[in-house]
């Protein structure tokens, strides 16, 4: 009966898809900040909603899910781990844009065909996905010491990230581009987005083509990242599948929020290699000191919040800046500047953290604690969130206030009836 779960959540994938390319971006067009932000927001949203649906799913057991198949796990347990998986993959897609950003403006790919070369990556990133987790899940099960080979890969990579340039782009190098070019000629312009063309008589690729190879071959080797790092945190093959799909959805929308302004994301970079690194020593460590899941889903909150921080006050000391794919076309960089851009990463950022902290109103953890630095670092761009935050500091000075009077009457009266008792007993005596 499981196997109607998977193919209800493959319909669901599929079904988001065609909605997006083929009602909302049906014609090729530039995607503005606004809009990048809304689909951005709305593709988080549907994560966290079916966030909650993991929590029913594995609560109630539906399919005998988390009971007769996969692993036992029980609700609040499940969402967690949906949750801190669906971060990690998030956090590492987002080195993805820093490699699909230097491959657009490698291949001089207009802005306007950007999103339908991101969606036929996405698709195909996620087939690749689907099919190194069904291996890498039957690799674990059956050899338990695969996962000091995993963890050990992490660190690896880990280290690879801190040393490697973001400028070492050998696009003539790539295996694929160099088949590709061996069995079909490519036509010098992009011929209105198409991938294939007939070029005197011949069939000829577009370098549109060649660049969705490199994305797709690129993607391979953030794939080998990816899956071990979420194996760290859950073995359930539903879990890692999902968490997997709805990051990498939110991976295109997420680009055109970030992509003007990649030059101010210099220290995200190294976050990313030490979220690689703890994962790996998580999963080296969890036949013996397994760290629990909210635990890792604070550390990696915490690493990314100081990347994003960093990078924010520091990232345009670099002396090798990031290049922007949209520099070229300066009508469309006049509506990305650095000021709208950090608004537009504070509100993000903060967003992400409040619901953070909502769910660990119902997860064990400090809930209220996070929502106030959620807020906290909103109210340094928004004057809402500002009035917002006084409005809760206010709240929770009363509450305080209350609480102390109500503890000083308790007091007060067990004084008194410790006092009254004292007295009973001397008349007693």
């Amino acid at each position: 009966m499981t196997v109607w779960l998977w193919i209800g959540f493959v319909a669901l994938v599929l079904f988001l898809l065609a909605l997006d390319l083929g009602v909302f971006n049906r014609k090729a067009h530039v995607i503005g900040a606004g809009e990048a932000l809304g689909w951005t927001a709305l593709w988080v949203a549907v994560a966290l909603l079916f966030n909650v649906a993991v929590f029913y799913i594995y609560e109630h057991h539906w399919l005998g899910v988390g009971l007769e198949t996969g692993h036992a796990l029980g609700g609040k347990q499940a969402a967690l781990q949906f949750f801190t998986g669906y971060l990690i993959e998030k956090s590492l897609s987002l080195d993805n844009i820093f490699v699909i950003a230097l491959i657009f403006s490698y291949f001089s790919v207009p802005l306007k065909h950007q999103h339908r070369l991101l969606f036929w990556g996405v698709l195909g990133a996620l087939v690749l996905r689907a099919v190194m987790i069904i291996a890498g899940t039957a690799l674990i099960n059956r050899f338990s010491w695969m996962v000091y080979v995993f963890g050990g890969l992490l660190l690896a990579t880990a280290v690879k990230m801190l040393v490697a340039r973001h400028d070492n782009l050998a696009v003539e190098r790539n295996p694929l581009v160099r088949l590709t070019r061996r069995f079909y000629p490519v036509s010098e312009a992009m011929e209105g987005g198409r991938f294939f063309v007939r070029v005197d008589g011949r069939r000829a690729v577009t370098p549109l083509f060649l660049a969705l190879v490199m994305i797709e071959s690129t993607d391979v080797l953030f794939a080998v990242d990816s899956i071990p790092a979420i194996f760290a945190v859950t073995r359930d093959p539903f879990i890692v599948f999902t968490s997997n799909v709805f990051a990498i959805l939110g991976l295109r929308s997420l680009y055109f929020v970030l992509a003007a302004a990649l030059e101010r994301f210099r220290y995200l970079k190294f976050s990313l290699a030490f979220i690689l690194a703890f994962v790996g020593v998580k999963m080296i460590l969890a036949h013996h000191h397994p760290i629990p899941t909210f635990v890792s889903l604070a550390v990696i909150a915490g690493i990314l919040a100081v990347g994003m921080i960093a990078s924010l006050l520091y990232g345009h000391r670099d002396p090798a800046a990031l290049v922007s794919p949209v520099a070229d076309d300066l009508e469309d960089l006049v509506r990305y500047t650095v000021k709208r851009a950090r608004r537009t990463v504070i509100l993000l950022v903060g967003s992400t953290v409040i619901l953070i902290g909502v769910a660990l109103l119902v997860l064990p953890g400090p809930g209220m604690v996070v929502i106030v630095l959620g807020l906290s670092l909103l109210a340094t761009e928004f004057i809402w969130a500002r009035r917002l935050l006084r409005r809760v500091k206010r709240d929770a000075l009363k509450l305080g206030k209350a609480s102390l009077e109500t503890l000083g009457l308790a007091g007060e009266r067990e004084a008194g009836v410790e006092g009254g008792t004292e007295r009973e007993e001397d008349r007693d005596g």
